[in-house]
């Protein structure tokens, strides 16, 4: 009579390492450690290249929004003034997506995506941007800003001849786009943690892309800090300042932001809807129907301005400077011009995500806060309470990273008191906008060049 020894399926032979030894076997490869000196050594030019980049937005929007109509005679923007620049914006976008490799970058309708950078496709990128951002789409800098890092840092590898393989383009690619992210969000943390997700890889992997990037952030930030400080220029990075303190919180701040974020999770998610829809259309006559929508968008902003009285600019915009000055004195908005803008910018948003190039950030975080401020009223809702749940709300659900939008509001608010409700509207507005129907999805377009674009 024979025996058998039986070995737990739940064991693992001697020849499987754990996740922790493959990991310390991959740091001690020659390979990697050279993609992570690379990836501190090029998060100096790609942060210079971008602070020149903002920079150089920053300087044009305040060109054509400001010096423009001044030099005109005019206090302040007119109504009309959007149509011609958003025309203008249509037609260089529209040549960009017709005619160069890249095709300007993917449609912002689609998300945030780190993958497929290419160097060929930087000239388009940055000329849609260029358009795009400063002539007054309702859109921000991010996206722009990761194709540049995650361009140039290719682009480098290739001047320096460093081999070219599936994990160092995607290393490199990630160190990059993280290099230049940080630069307008103001801090490399947020960077990392937004990478992460968009990124979305599991297990060492996870290390194996975040390092280089963490590294390379890290070391962008500081070269970034300092040459801002150095030339006194101004980038116009993203940041919210509330005139008093925030109060503590108690159940109807949390229960108001639960709802808050149900309702802004549905809404943001039909402008998302909105903005497929518009690349949809968009798709079949790049160029003409470029150019209809972004006018269409400059007539969302000069109905704003008729209706309310106040700038065009709040329509036409990121929305980075209104954050900022809703945010310092939300009592100079009424009602009536909470309302509008919501409901005007809400469409521009929609008609920009799908024709012109940018990021879908910035604007999904105004009016998250915009709503927090209107709503703020509400028995037991509080104005720093609800802002602070309104931005989480809507950057969870245009972005659909909810770890990022945490990260990325509790970093711009700069305080521990609201960091319950933050997370509470995250994560409701995460899961409503994830339970609702998905929209159409959009259709790749073939990019010229061999560059693939979305």
């Amino acid at each position: 009579m024979t025996t058998s020894k039986t070995v737990p399926a739940s064991s693992p032979g001697p020849e499987e390492p754990s996740e922790a030894d493959r990991l310390r076997v991959l740091l001690r490869t020659p390979a990697y450690l050279k993609a992570l000196v690379f990836s501190a050594l090029i998060g100096v030019p790609v942060s210079l290249a971008a602070f020149w980049f903002l920079v150089g937005l920053h300087e044009l929007e305040h060109a054509m929004w400001a010096d423009l109509p001044e030099a005109l005679g005019w206090a302040s923007p007119p109504a009309w003034w959007p149509l011609p620049l958003l025309a203008v914006a249509g037609v260089v976008v529209g040549l960009v997506v017709t005619r160069l490799p890249g095709a300007g970058g993917h449609v912002p309708a689609g998300g945030l995506h780190a993958g497929g950078a290419s160097a060929a496709a930087l000239p388009g990128v940055i000329v849609a941007a260029a358009a795009s951002l400063p002539l007054g789409a309702a859109l921000g800098p991010e996206a722009p800003l990761i194709a540049l890092g995650g361009g140039l840092a290719l682009l480098f590898r290739h001047l320096v001849r460093a081999p070219a393989t599936p994990q160092s383009t995607a290393l490199l690619g990630a160190a990059g786009a993280a290099a230049a992210i940080a630069a307008i969000f103001g801090n490399p943390l947020i960077a990392a943690v937004l990478l992460i997700e968009v990124a979305g890889v599991g297990g060492p992997q996870l290390f194996v892309v975040m390092l280089p990037a963490l590294l390379s952030s890290g070391v962008g930030a500081v070269v970034f800090t300092g040459f801002g400080r150095w030339t006194g220029l101004e980038t116009g990075s993203l940041s919210v300042r509330f005139p008093t303190a925030p109060p503590r919180l108690d159940t109807g701040d949390v229960v108001w932001s639960v709802l808050l974020a149900v309702g802004i999770g549905a809404l943001v998610h039909l402008l998302i809807i909105g903005g497929r829809l518009t690349a949809v259309f968009v798709a079949a006559s790049p160029f003409v129907r470029t150019v209809v929508c972004a006018v269409a968008a400059g007539g969302c902003a000069a109905l704003y301005a008729v209706a309310t009285g106040r700038t065009p600019a709040d329509v036409a915009s990121s929305g980075q400077a209104t954050l900022a000055g809703l945010a310092a004195d939300p009592h100079a908005w009424g009602v009536g011009a909470l309302v509008a803008v919501l409901l005007f910018k809400g469409a521009a948003y929609a008609l920009c995500l799908g024709s012109l190039r940018g990021g879908l950030v910035f604007p999904a975080l105004f009016l998250g806060a915009a709503t927090g401020v209107l709503l703020a009223p509400l028995p037991g809702l509080g104005v720093i309470p609800g802002v602070a749940a309104g931005m989480a709300a809507a950057s969870a659900a245009a972005l659909r990273l909810p770890v990022s939008s945490v990260a990325l509001v509790v970093l711009l608010l700069g305080n521990s008191e609201t960091i319950p409700v933050v997370i509470l509207a995250a994560v409701t507005a995460f899961a409503t906008a994830e339970l609702l129907p998905p929209g159409p999805p959009l259709t790749p377009r073939r990019p010229r060049g061999g560059t693939r674009a979305a």
